[in-house]
């Protein structure tokens, strides 16, 4: 249910989290769960209350240790939860993560305590990866319609945007051995924990490259991929997908999620999002949400 009254407001009390909220806050997380990502487990939700992420790690490091908060009614009964903090490098504000059930009230509720306690500055809210999920970065706009509207009802607005694919793959029970041609080099790497796959021309050049992620509750991730322009249009960008595909299949997952960022530049060497999407979509990649970060200048 979504309210917007300012009485509901009025009747919550915001307080610091701990132990005894664990439970409640798992709840609300799962509630908010998009398809293709793991269910929340009390070690996810430790790593993120003390500021750790598997993916962007670095970038969690520059944060001061995050303040986390519930919001509770009169009861006592816990409606929500936001974790905030402050960017030592340049001592911006950063609402990390908030799920508050999508009441509109309690959400506003819980940005407008983020935003009394990170002060005047630059904040963004949504803008890394948490260890609550499997490298989901930005806040899923379609499914949780009444955070938006909270954060820009308090002046933020879109920063950055992502497109969220997913793909069931076929078990080996149902299909047998899972079998493509390798045309990539496989090697392990750590930061994050998964695989890197090369693929070379014979005299060694590196035409292509992806990375996928060890798989997670049968969840893998593909983290990147890319072929070089001068080398698409030869069928390698299918090919090194199915191949990152099995990887993820021989590693346990039957299910394989990616994130697409909408504000690279079309055509770039690096790196072609419409390209890209092309190819997931072929290879049978739906999307099933939008992403988005946030920005409020002070």
């Amino acid at each position: 249910m979504v309210t917007s009254g300012a009485d509901s407001v009025e009747r919550l009390s915001v307080r610091s989290y701990t132990a005894a909220d664990l439970a409640a806050v798992l709840s609300l997380v799962a509630d908010d769960r998009l398809t293709g990502q793991p269910e929340t487990t009390p070690e996810m939700l430790a790593e993120a209350l003390e500021g750790r992420s598997p993916v962007d790690g670095e970038r969690w490091a520059e944060l001061d240790t995050p303040h986390t908060e519930v919001a509770c009614d009169e009861t006592g009964r816990m409606l929500g939860v936001v974790s905030y903090a402050t960017r030592r490098t340049d001592r911006a504000g950063l609402i990390l993560w908030l799920h508050a059930g999508e009441d509109l009230g309690v959400a506003r509720s819980l940005v407008e305590r983020a935003l009394s306690r990170l002060g005047r500055r630059t904040l963004y809210a949504f803008e890394l990866p948490a260890a609550l999920s499997l490298g989901l970065r930005g806040l899923p706009v379609r499914s949780r319609p009444a955070t938006r509207k909270a954060l820009e009802g308090a002046g933020f607005s879109s920063c950055r945007q992502w497109r969220y694919f997913h793909r069931i793959l076929p078990r080996r029970e149902d299909t047998g051995e899972i079998r493509t041609y390798p045309i990539a080099e496989v090697t392990v790497t750590s930061r994050p924990s998964g695989r890197r796959l090369r693929l070379r021309e014979p005299d060694g050049a590196l035409t292509g490259e992806a990375v996928v992620g060890e798989p997670v509750d049968g969840i893998g991730v593909l983290r990147w991929i890319t072929i070089d322009p001068e080398h698409r249009g030869r069928g390698l960008g299918a090919n090194l997908t199915e191949q990152c595909c099995t990887v993820l299949a021989a590693r346990g997952a039957h299910e394989v999620i990616t994130y697409l960022d909408e504000d690279a530049l079309p055509g770039g060497r690096e790196y072609d999002a419409a390209a890209a999407s092309q190819l997931l979509e072929a290879r049978g990649f739906d999307e099933v949400g939008r992403l988005s970060s946030f920005v409020r200048r002070p």
